[in-house]
């Protein structure tokens, strides 16, 4: 059953961004005050002092980043690796984990040597005076003003773990699924499992997802996704009208804008448009009336190769008997990622964790915390095992106060970055809609996708063939209605 803080929660909101590991975004949070918050707590940060190996052996120690680089806001200034066998680099310092799996996390330059040479090869987007030290750079509170706020003013999880040490598409089925069913790497793109989503339909709890300016990739993960009414779906600006008008669902999953050009945070794309995106969820829900009985959650899918110092933790529980991809277990989880706890009922200066000797802090952690306000079931056995985060809503009034106030959201002051080449996930989003059931003038429903070049093709691409869909499945239903 659901405690009774966690009771007074009628709406949990989840704005998932694009590999970033916890180091990277939030390492220095309280560095000035010896990584103790204002309540007296722990915060395992960084010191400053914190050192990779390159390839010649001499030491990189972390840095900060500053306004005034070239391309601050966009460092590292590549796509670091972040698959399966990249993760074990930079944990392990070589692509095959040990036995047992016991982390050292100094692999990250050399790792990020090795990814920045078949990038170049490849002609991969790798921005001016990028090296393989470039990884080892940490943005500022001062950098990043409204997530750093936000973490400070409400609650920051320094031992928040992705789910499984790998890419995008694993993570986000395990936040989503609590499985990514055996996969471990972004080649799969549709999973079967029942998701969080299916589950509360079940149950008569309302949900929905929002893509930002396109129709969110989500839905085409999961088949009780794609197979739900249109009425869970929509886009940012649909999300921040029902926020205003206290029509918000119970469950809210909100998605970036997946392009060079979007906010989602990915490396290296523009991390202050993701800095507007935090700001606005957050006073779009702020706000709107139903503040007082909402939980923001802010976090990322997974590291994204950059640089974290904390080893993951073993012992994570395996989510059912898929046989994991390249010999994986699912016992292990994967690099921190920064996730921050919004809500006028957690104390300001907030640094939450689980008790020691507890399963950590993961991605299933929220589908936890969404069944124990609803008493729902667990999906697989791993979200039966997290932890959910009701114990760090411990106020018995709403606070009033608002920690962003006077906050100024930062910009870029450089744009060098291609925005013309789609993303990975807006060509994982692609191939997605191209399998869509749209039958042809003859009432056919094979189809070729068009050739597509740039992130305008793809965008404009999903959009016409998800409405396409869409209309045809509202005239099945009217000739179902007719007929009966």
């Amino acid at each position: 059953m659901a405690t009774s803080a966690l009771s007074s929660i009628n709406h949990i909101v989840v704005l998932m961004l694009e590999n970033r590991s916890f180091d990277h975004m939030l390492g220095f949070l309280y560095r000035d005050s010896g990584n103790v918050s204002p309540a007296g707590q722990p915060f395992e940060g960084l010191t400053g002092s914190e050192s990779n190996p390159d390839g010649s052996g001499a030491q990189v120690t972390v840095f900060q980043i500053q306004d005034s680089d070239s391309n601050a806001y966009f460092m590292p200034g590549a796509d670091p690796g972040e698959g399966y066998a990249a993760t074990n680099s930079q944990l392990f310092g070589t692509t095959t984990a040990p036995s047992p799996a016991n982390a050292t996390n100094q692999g990250f330059v050399t790792d990020f040597s090795y990814t920045l040479g078949w990038e170049a090869n490849e002609k991969w987007s790798i921005l001016p005076g990028t090296t393989a030290s470039s990884i080892m750079g940490v943005f500022t509170p001062q950098m990043l003003p409204v997530l750093s706020g936000l973490a400070r003013g409400f609650a920051v999880c320094d031992h928040w773990f992705g789910a499984v040490p790998t890419e995008t598409l694993p993570n986000r089925a395990f936040v989503n699924a609590g499985t990514s069913q055996g996969h471990m790497d972004d080649k799969t793109k549709k999973y079967t499992c029942p998701s969080i989503f299916g589950l509360l339909s079940q149950h008569n709890v309302s949900w929905s997802i929002y893509g930002y300016t396109d129709p969110p990739l989500t839905r085409m993960d999961f088949t009780d996704t794609t197979q739900a009414d249109d009425s869970h779906f929509g886009l940012f600006t649909d999300f921040q009208t029902a926020a205003a008008n206290g029509n918000l669902a119970s469950y809210v999953f909100l998605e970036p804008s997946w392009s060079a050009s979007g906010n989602s945070q990915h490396p290296n794309y523009n991390v202050a448009l993701g800095e507007q995106l935090i700001h606005d969820v957050y006073y779009a829900l702020r706000n709107g009336p139903a503040w007082n009985e909402t939980l923001l959650i802010i976090t990322y899918d997974e590291h994204g190769g950059c640089y974290d110092h904390v080893a993951p933790p073993l012992g994570a529980v395996p989510p059912d008997n898929s046989v994991g991809e390249y010999g994986f277990d699912f016992t292990r989880f994967g690099p921190r990622v920064p996730t921050v706890l919004v809500s006028p009922l957690v104390p300001a200066g907030t640094v939450f964790r689980v008790p020691a000797g507890s399963a950590p802090l993961d991605h299933t952690s929220i589908l936890k915390t969404v069944e124990s306000r609803w008493s729902l079931p667990n999906l697989t056995a791993r979200d039966a095992a997290a932890p959910d985060v009701s114990a760090a809503l411990t106020l018995s009034a709403p606070r009033t106060d608002d920690p962003l106030a006077g906050v100024i959201v930062p910009s870029a002051s450089s744009q060098a970055l291609d925005m013309t080449t789609p993303s990975h996930l807006e060509q994982v989003h692609a191939d997605l809609v191209s399998e869509l059931p749209v039958p042809d003038a003859a009432g056919h429903v094979h189809h070729t996708m068009p050739p597509l070049k740039t992130s305008s093709d793809y965008k404009a691409y999903i959009r016409e063939r998800t409405e396409a869909w869409k209309a045809a499945r509202g005239a099945n239903k009217s000739t179902l209605t007719s007929t009966n």
